[in-house]
């Protein structure tokens, strides 16, 4: 698996069912630690809440999952929520639903309901991040050849990241790993061979709908193989 989604920040959406309120906080996280720290800090500042319904999934090739009812009747309330969390094929991610009971008991089905389109609803909204396991490719290459390359490169579907320009100039690429030797072909053949790459070790970085790059999204103990 050299692919996975998650969020690209933490967001909140809110529903009402029958006068409860049901306030979903979705959290990027990557470690137990992460997440017990995430929990600590919604059920703080929600402390007059009813119910902290919650659940987690992390890791790739066999995703490390838990969840909590909080009290509701069992099944109706975590498990629920983190079938969303499956639903949307998302990873290292938290979700938790804070219940502010509205006084009408909603029944099992009525529950499952309202923590499912709770959870729904934070992560349609919540930005993604696509994450891969990307080489950071360094070019050095002259004034003459830079031109051209910046209209290769975008044809290519390929970012031009920290440019800078002195007695020659020099930019970055991130690129999938598996692309790296086509990348580097063509840089090769639009400076006749004068473009100087490094190559760094593959690692996973994140893509923002926006093009923004965040690096280290997983923690180098939990990598997937």
């Amino acid at each position: 698996m050299d692919t996975f989604q998650t969020l690209a920040r933490a967001w909140t959406a809110e529903i009402v069912e029958k006068r409860s309120r049901f306030i979903a906080t979705a959290i990027p996280v990557r470690t137990e630690a992460d997440a017990v720290s995430a929990l600590a800090g919604v059920r703080a500042e929600h402390p007059d809440a009813r119910h902290h319904v919650y659940a987690y999934r992390m890791g790739v090739q066999v995703p490390h999952e838990r969840f909590s009812d909080d009290g509701e009747p069992s099944g109706t309330a975590g498990r629920p929520v983190l079938e969303v969390i499956r639903r949307k094929n998302l990873t290292n991610v938290l979700v938790m639903v804070t219940r502010y009971f509205g006084g009408i008991l909603l029944g099992a089905n009525g529950l499952v309901r309202a923590y499912t389109e709770a959870a729904a609803a934070v992560l349609e909204q919540a930005p993604r991040l696509l994450c891969s396991r990307m080489c950071e490719v360094r070019v050095t290459c002259a004034y003459e050849h830079y031109g051209k390359l910046t209209h290769l490169l975008e044809n290519a579907g390929l970012r031009i990241y920290e440019s800078e320009f002195a007695d020659v100039v020099r930019f970055q690429l991130v690129v999938r790993e598996a692309e790296v030797p086509r990348s580097l072909e063509l840089l090769s053949d639009a400076t006749s061979g004068q473009a100087k790459c490094e190559v760094s070790p593959p690692a996973y970085v994140g893509l923002t709908d926006g093009g923004e790059l965040v690096r280290d999204v997983w923690p180098n103990q939990d990598a997937p193989g």
